[in-house]
């Protein structure tokens, strides 16, 4: 088919799934590059992806509500697209999708439509299952006759974010990032656990640094992963910024975290991630690239708390019990640790 004009893309949050659309701006922009693009992302998101060339970023701010959905409607207006690529299936967004003027309205297959998703589009992507998020929002391009053939990221990295992240972590010793909380709170794994394995990589040689974003969750489960650490990691809970994140993560030799965004962040700049999934399953939404040094006890999960094997609940399914990620073990984690290190010579 012939380059269409002008494609709006849909996908307002989160850090992670934000991450996933990038390769497919790529793949627009290489098999297009004169079809104006323009990308409806949320407010933080945007400070990690809203300088990707080519693009045009309307900003959604969810905590402004109706006046937020107000602003994106405003900044759209006289604007028609040949294609809305929408992404995302809550209602916020299904409600948001109607302030876009487009002809074709792209959205998810049934299986994966909730929140009457259904009405708000006129066509689908195909219908399948046992997919990675990246590749279902990949899948995206397909009703417009191209095909996402190479994955890749390039998000911009600031030089004053390179020059901080060279300040916190100089070369030298391997060093494990330690980024402990995910918004989703029943994803998280007990503070004392974190500081085993923290002062295990330590006593290895190691350089541990804490990191995380300034909220209150993030700070409270900081001060806890502090308390129980005989040997006090570097902490950096609050300091740095997704731009400076992502700089460190292009030093570092391995992040620790469970499902979350800076997963993904990581995974995008080729930094290896030991992953903690019990709550949700790694081969639909761990790091994309390697899930070699994941700790994966999401069948674990599905037979305790579910009562049935994983393959016999719908894909994506998410498995938030409480103490589901007790299923998570110490050794565990140190044991993929260390075949990690093993890699580096260590």
């Amino acid at each position: 088919m012939s380059a269409p004009a002008s494609i709006c893309l849909l996908r307002t949050s989160a850090i992670g799934d934000v991450t996933h659309v990038v390769p497919l701006v790529h793949t627009l922009r290489r098999a297009w590059p004169q079809t104006r693009l323009t990308w409806i992302v949320g407010k933080l998101e945007r400070r990690l992806v809203g300088d990707l060339p080519g693009v045009e970023f309307v900003t959604f701010d969810k905590g402004a509500g109706w006046d937020g959905m107000r602003a994106v409607r405003s900044a759209l207006q006289g604007h028609r697209f040949d294609a809305l690529l929408h992404m995302q299936v809550a209602m916020r967004s299904n409600l948001l999708s109607l302030g876009i003027k487009a002809d074709r309205r792209i959205g998810y297959d049934k299986a994966r439509s909730k929140d009457l998703h259904g009405l708000v589009i006129n066509e689908r992507i195909p219908a399948r299952t046992g997919e990675h998020v990246l590749d279902a929002i990949g899948s995206f391009c397909e009703p417009l006759g191209l095909k996402q053939t190479e994955v890749r990221w390039d998000i911009p990295i600031p030089d004053e974010a390179r020059v901080w992240a060279a300040e916190q972590l100089p070369q030298g010793a391997p060093v494990l990032l330690v980024s402990p909380t995910s918004s989703h709170v029943l994803r998280n794994w007990r503070p004392e656990r974190y500081a085993a394995v923290m002062d295990h990589a330590a006593q290895r040689g190691w350089r541990v640094m804490l990191i995380g974003g300034p909220s209150p969750l993030e700070r409270q489960m900081a001060d806890a992963v502090l308390a129980a650490c005989r040997i006090p990691p570097v902490d950096l809970t609050g300091k740095d910024t997704l731009k400076r994140l992502l700089a460190m993560l292009t030093r570092a030799s391995l992040l620790l975290t469970p499902d979350s965004g800076p997963m993904h962040m990581a995974n995008t700049v080729g930094c290896k991630v030991l992953g903690l999934h019990a709550a949700s399953n790694p081969d639909r939404s761990g790091p994309y690239s390697d899930r070699r040094w994941c700790v994966n006890k999401y069948e674990e999960a599905s037979r305790k708390f579910l009562g049935k094997p994983a393959s016999d609940i719908p894909w994506g399914s998410k498995i938030e019990h409480a103490g589901v990620m007790d299923l998570i073990g110490v050794d565990d984690v140190i044991e993929r640790f260390e075949a990690y290190a093993a890699t580096l010579g260590g």
